[in-house]
């Protein structure tokens, strides 16, 4: 008989293969729940940015990918990617579980599938004109710098690279979505990771913060100009909560941070 345990949620030290390790076996087991809680709100076929629901097409902040070569990392199920095909791309969606890519497959829509690690792409260098990702791969990589250095590698020359992540102020913060996550609870500058682990103290999941200060330095360490640095407002639309995401917080906080780069 499989035993059921409830994790238990700690602070400390994982390094890469860790996380890698129990990420993959995270998405892999919350899939399904995953995309049956918020598939109707991501779509089949929209780039969304995060929970406060920016829009590509409203946002821009890829530039113009008709006829360009684009990576997705951390593709999910690949939404985003069935959206930049129907403008003219010709997107690869990447991603690290097995299962979120048969959800890819299940949906259709004819992109190209990789089940791959984010830290080591395996495609020639100068592959595509332009790398993207919604919350894909960088929060729970130990080193995103590493990832942002294979980013670069594949990308050819002045190639955009775009990513949005949990905004750093919120690690501040409790990851409740009503008036008892407005209260700063730690400290923002405690770079601890956020770990669950079973009865035997194995991670099953992993989450890593960064300040601001050091995304803009891992940009930089990667080989990319920051360009822009958005921080989405929650609009008035949006009445759904997602996590520690909802109207009362995102009204207050930034929930999402956005960095756009250039290859340098």
């Amino acid at each position: 008989m499989i035993q059921e345990y409830e994790p238990e949620a700690t602070r400390r030290h994982a390094d890469d293969a860790e996380s890698s390790r129990a990420n993959r076996a995270w998405w892999d087991r919350n899939a399904d729940e995953y995309q049956t809680e918020h598939g109707a709100f991501l779509g089949d076929d929209r780039f969304v940015w995060g929970p406060e629901g920016l829009d590509e097409a409203e946002a821009g902040l890829l530039g113009p990918v008709a006829g360009l070569d684009v990576l997705e990392i951390g593709a999910g199920a690949a939404q985003c990617s069935r959206w930049l095909a129907a403008q003219g791309a010709r997107p690869v969606a990447l991603d690290l579980s097995h299962r979120q890519l048969q959800h890819a497959l299940r949906i259709g829509g004819g992109v190209p599938l990789v089940e791959a690690d984010a830290g080591a792409l395996p495609f020639r260098d100068g592959s595509f004109d332009l790398a993207c990702s919604a919350y894909g791969a960088v929060p729970f990589v130990a080193v995103p710098a590493g990832v942002f250095r294979e980013v670069r590698r594949v990308l050819r020359p002045g190639g955009r690279w775009v990513f949005s992540v949990t905004h750093p102020i919120r690690w501040a913060f409790p990851d409740e979505p009503g008036p008892e996550g407005l209260s700063v609870a730690a400290s923002y500058f405690d770079r601890t990771p956020y770990v669950e682990q079973d009865g035997q103290g194995r991670a099953v999941y992993v989450e890593h913060h960064r300040t601001i200060g050091d995304r803009v330095r891992d940009v930089v360490a990667g080989g990319f100009h920051l360009v822009d640095l958005v921080e989405p407002e929650w609009p008035a639309w949006n009445t759904q909560e997602w996590g520690g995401w909802s109207p009362l917080r995102g009204g207050l906080i930034p929930g999402t941070a956005i960095f756009v780069c250039e290859r340098a």
